[in-house]
């Protein structure tokens, strides 16, 4: 592991990378349903078509970008590759607005942004190791959370006095500052072995080895937590974009600087509630903050109902900062629980993060699929629903990961896996 002064370095390039990255890692993210209802005149079924096909590309990548982080020691330059490869993907949209190359630039931007959570995640595992390891993931998601915010109200400033096409140039000046910060996490502080939820190095023998593929289908409690992920982003990824639509529809001219407006709103709530399980979680249990992320979600569809005023709807979207500031933080701790000294930490995150891709690709098309043939309270109503179905799962079905991860047996002189051990659960 790395000595303090390298930590040191790294936390600061974390915290700039981490900020930076929020707005390039999402690319376009809910602007590209604005754009493209308000400047491209789509309907809301075509935007949802495209949006699902690229989110699916996503599905394809992420689990083998997850073996990839696992492999590589040019995690940075990944990383970089990555950054450039979505920036330029989102900045020819305005020059190729028609059906298919928008999908196969937002699916090629999807691809390479899988590798920002496994990686920014393994990173940090490196450097500050399994005991530091869920204040310092709380800490990257207030510093993507700030990012996110201070890049949705600059757009929304500008694209009030430019029009929606800011958002574009505000990504490649976001790139460029991402790309230098990751650059500046000095690579011999990260520990690749541990990077990938092996032992500390004080504790690691030379028959630690990674566990098998197998363990991603015969860790029960993964697969359990995966369907959750599933069923809290089928709820979750279209009620964003939803509400942009319908901010846009009553006032085109502020359909941007609205849609900046709720961005902002959650991000803000996102910040504390990202410390909160940095700080919080450790000592009151992972599965409990998971749930409430999830519990959110129905509340929030329902409210979203009550009222089609601007207003009400920005207020409403403070409850997205609650689920999503939980979610983002607490995901990674709990695979790196359940992954604990097997070696497969980064690909079970990507198996996850492909349960959580199909999940947010079904939105998407499902929300389309709803307004169109009943309206948006009805699919707001539909998208809460499959949240209340993943609480149930998750309180009923999933363990409390802290346990398992502080409590794994270990066998003389080699590794007994976390996930083995809980395998039969």
């Amino acid at each position: 592991m790395s000595d303090n002064g390298d930590q040191r370095r790294a936390s600061r390039a974390l915290d700039a990378a981490n900020f930076f990255l929020a707005d390039v890692r999402d690319g376009l993210g809910p602007y590209l349903a604005v754009y493209l209802l308000t400047e491209q005149h789509w309907d809301e079924a075509r935007i949802g078509l495209v949006m699902s096909i690229a989110t699916v590309a996503g599905v394809v990548a992420q689990t083998p970008a997850g073996a990839l982080v696992d492999a590589t020691r040019a995690k940075r330059t990944v990383m970089a590759l990555a950054a450039i490869v979505v920036t330029l993907a989102s900045l020819s949209l305005p020059l190729f607005p028609s059906f298919g190359p928008v999908a196969i630039s937002q699916g090629l931007a999807q691809a390479a942004a899988v590798i920002f959570p496994p990686a920014i995640a393994a990173v940090s595992l490196g450097i500050f190791g399994h005991a530091a390891f869920t204040r310092r993931i709380g800490r990257n998601e207030t510093f993507n959370h700030a990012g996110n915010a201070v890049a949705a109200g600059v757009a929304g400033i500008f694209a009030h006095w430019f029009g929606p096409t800011v958002v574009f140039y505000l990504l490649g000046a976001m790139a460029v500052a991402s790309l230098v910060s990751i650059l500046a996490i000095p690579e011999h502080a990260i520990d690749h072995d541990l990077a990938r939820g092996l032992h500390d190095a004080d504790t690691r023998s030379q028959q630690d080895r990674p566990s098998g593929l197998a363990v991603l289908l015969t860790c029960r409690p993964l697969l359990v937590f995966a369907i959750c992920v599933l069923l809290f982003h089928l709820s979750n990824a279209a009620m964003l974009p939803l509400v942009g639509q319908k901010l846009a529809l009553q006032d085109k001219n502020m359909g941007t600087s609205l849609m900046s407006a709720c961005i902002v709103a959650a991000q803000v709530v996102m910040v504390p509630f990202a410390m909160l399980v940095g700080a919080r979680a450790d000592l009151r249990g992972h599965k409990r903050f998971f749930l409430a992320a999830l519990l959110i979600l129905p509340i929030r569809g329902a409210l979203y109902t009550f009222s089609d005023n601007p207003f009400w709807l920005v207020g409403v979207q403070l409850l997205d900062g609650v689920g999503a500031g939980i979610f983002g933080a607490i995901s990674p701790v709990i695979v790196a629980d359940l992954m604990r000294n097997t070696g497969r930490f980064n690909v079970a995150q990507g198996a996850v993060i492909t349960a959580q891709s199909i999940g947010a690709a079904l939105s998407t098309m499902l929300a389309g699929l709803v307004v169109v043939g009943a309206g948006y309270s009805a699919a707001f109503l539909t998208l809460g629903a499959v949240a209340a179905i993943g609480a149930v799962i998750c309180l009923l079905a999933l363990p409390e990961t802290r346990t398992i991860a502080d409590g794994a047996p270990r066998a003389q002189g080699k590794t007994a896996p976390a996930a083995s051990a809980i395998a039969a659960e």
